[in-house]
């Protein structure tokens, strides 16, 4: 393998990966994913870390914002989308400390937050990712 060409996914890239990896998602659990937006950055904002009472930039991974499923009323206005928000840079940086692929990084932090979209216990999304793996 030739090192010297290879480089560190662009945003466009990421967030191609996250697509992906959705597609590949059990087609009943995409359905009910209806209308979530999935964008990448490199690190959040500092409102989402303040937020979140992170220590620092790299500590989130992903964030979801939104109403969840729970959440939701009948009487809710026009809510803004859905968002699934994953980090590029935090997440490139766990990729380097750990022994996993990129793409199963990527695909188990849009698991984990499309899992905060519904409510579902680590249990669940455990089960949706080994359907999807």
């Amino acid at each position: 393998m030739n090192w010297t060409s290879l480089k560190a996914p662009s945003l466009a890239e990421m967030e191609a990966m996250a697509h992906e990896n959705f597609e590949r998602l059990p087609e009943t659990f995409r359905k009910l994913c209806e209308g979530v937006i999935i964008r990448v950055d490199d690190f959040p904002t500092d409102e989402v870390l303040d937020e979140m009472n992170a220590q620092s930039e790299f500590d989130l991974l992903g964030l979801f914002q939104g109403v969840g499923l729970p959440q939701r009323s009948s009487q809710d206005i026009a809510p803004m989308p859905n968002m699934i928000w994953l980090y590029r840079r935090p997440i490139l940086d766990y990729w380097a400390e750990h022994e996993e692929t990129l793409g199963h990084i990527v695909r188990h932090v849009l698991i984990h937050e499309i899992g905060h979209h519904f409510g579902l216990s680590d249990a669940d999304m455990e089960a949706i990712e080994a359907a999807a793996g």
